[in-house]
């Protein structure tokens, strides 16, 4: 049942040195500050999980948080590279990271056969691609009906997913709309659930194409306005394209990226 929680609490209670965590969010309501927030709790040897890397995964990588990484996809949108987690990869700075490596389309069936609770998914896919000869997580398998060659992927179930909404209500139901990913998929697959949010309104009313979660599929919200931001959040503000070409100087040099660190790092002392 969803008890609200502020971000600091929640993470503490929440995200566990060595735990998978997946923050998910695609290209809209990603849980930035939620990001931040594990990097100033210092967490460690953490398995992160996401469909689409970009700042708020460099960021993490760059901190040392991560010892693993299960994706789709990297890169900073619009700008280039995610140069902490190249960096991380090609010179193991600060610390070596493995990686594991699907298509979309596989990562959303593995959150999908985690939700559903199965063991795994089948799907059409990889079909042309090396990546099942580097990743221990394809298989394939002949459909028993008709033969036909298929790929398998493992369900994932993360320890715990932390998403962004636009609201929830004082019950603990969330509601989110707009360009929506995997995100009731991630926290429905999860053993645990964060979920930041901009507000807390008295009634959900209807959006156009917005999803409800229910209160009892949440563990924890905490109301962080912003807590998207640069990224966007339809109907509060929208994408900050220039920090995202900001954070690739940041993100390019060590030295850079460590005065940014220590900054984040710095605003625990306020909280």
């Amino acid at each position: 049942m969803a008890e609200f929680a502020s971000l600091p609490e929640a993470v503490r209670e929440l995200v566990t040195d060595g735990a998978t965590v997946a923050l998910e969010g695609f290209t809209h309501l990603i849980p930035m500050a939620a990001g931040r927030e594990i990097i100033r709790q210092r967490r460690t040897d953490l398995t992160l999980v996401r469909m689409t890397p970009d700042l708020v995964y460099d960021q993490l990588i760059g901190a040392g948080c991560a010892r693993k990484l299960i994706f789709s996809w990297g890169g900073n949108p619009g700008v280039g590279s995610l140069h902490r987690f190249r960096d991380a990869v090609q010179q193991a700075w600060p610390r070596s990271l493995e990686i594991e490596e699907h298509s979309h389309a596989g990562m959303a069936n593995r959150y999908v056969a985690g939700a559903s609770g199965l063991p795994f998914a089948v799907l059409r896919g990889y079909a042309g691609t090396d990546l099942a000869r580097v990743t221990a997580t394809i298989a394939h398998i002949d459909c028993p009906f008709t033969g036909e060659r298929l790929a398998a992927v493992p369900a994932l179930n993360p320890d715990v997913s932390v998403i962004h909404a636009q609201r929830a209500d004082r019950r603990g139901n969330v509601q989110l709309w707009g360009l929506l990913g995997v995100q009731k998929e991630a926290v429905l697959a999860a053993r645990r659930s964060l979920i930041t949010v901009e507000e807390v309104v008295d009634e959900l009313t209807p959006m156009p194409g917005a999803i409800v979660l229910p209160h009892w599929v949440i563990d924890a919200i905490s109301v962080v306005p912003g807590g998207a931001s640069p990224s966007y959040a339809q109907g509060y503000y929208e994408r900050d394209n220039d920090a995202y070409a900001a954070w690739d100087a940041i993100g390019r040099d060590r030295e850079e990226f460590t005065r940014w660190l220590e900054s984040v790092r710095a605003e625990e002392v306020s909280q």
